[in-house]
């Protein structure tokens, strides 16, 4: 009997004619990650976004969310096809938003590791990219990402593309982005990677807001930092990078949300 730690997330969905095998695996995951950040309570109204990028598209394109629904609407079925300007392959009942497509786009276009994009305005995390100081190594989580963290600063509302190139150089291939005065961004080679590496970076986050609400913090040495970084094993592949946390979070949100 199949149990619902088993059944693959959509399951009572009918991939479309026509579709290959790849990309309705892609759109499945990526809804199912959707549901993960609305159970997780990262979500902002209906903005935001979450992309993958189509490894077998040609020409390239990646997948983002309808523009107008909530993170809890989203499904494998109404998931937007673009190719790399932004326009609509196929057909769709929504539009994209400029916004989360420029930044995303930049990434996808500009970083051949970037196959998915992730990008939030959680409070702890808009709170410490307004923080002058960014994120300090005092505690457990952002001691792991030492080195591992970029900064972009701010330059209004994401709709301008000539900010691409300005935002892959200072990123530098560090997966791990705050975007000053704006949210967090994450980056990787699979949906599991660049989750981990944002689940990483919000729970600094979240530890740094609260730990400032109690005064002088401990701060941790850098040969400490190093050694944290060095033993972060689950930002390596070797270690599943993420995979085994993601599919127990989608196991979680299917349980509240039977319509998976």
């Amino acid at each position: 009997m199949t149990t619902i730690f088993e059944r693959p997330a959509f399951a009572s969905l009918n991939q479309p004619d026509g579709m290959s095998d790849s990309e309705w695996a892609a759109r499945c995951e990526l809804a199912a990650c959707y549901r993960v950040f609305d159970y997780l309570g990262w979500t902002e109204l209906i903005y935001n976004h979450i992309t993958l990028r189509l490894g077998d598209a040609d020409p390239p394109a990646f997948l983002i969310n309808p523009f107008g629904l909530h993170y809890s609407e989203v499904t494998p079925l109404n998931l937007v096809k673009v190719d790399a300007a932004g326009n609509i392959l196929g057909h769709s009942d929504y539009p994209i938003n400029p916004a989360g497509f420029t930044v995303h786009a930049a990434l996808h276009n500009g970083l051949p590791g970037a196959h998915c994009v992730m990008h939030t305005h959680t409070t702890a995390g808009v709170a410490v990219a307004c923080s002058a100081a960014g994120l300090r190594s005092d505690n457990f989580y952002s001691a792991q990402l030492q080195e591992r963290v970029a900064y972009h600063d701010f330059e209004g509302v994401t709709v301008n593309p000539e900010e691409g190139p300005r935002l892959i150089r200072n990123i530098a291939g560090k997966r791990a982005v705050i975007l000053r005065n704006h949210g967090l961004l994450s980056w990787g080679g699979s949906i599991p990677e660049a989750f981990t590496y944002l689940w990483t970076l919000n729970r600094a986050c979240e530890i740094q807001l609260a730990t400032s609400a109690m005064g002088p913090s401990l701060a941790i040495g850098p040969e400490i930092t190093a050694k944290c970084a060095r033993d972060a094993l689950q930002f390596d592949p070797a270690f599943g990078a993420g995979r085994d946390v993601f599919d127990a979070l989608v196991r979680m949100a299917f349980r509240r949300d039977s319509s998976m």
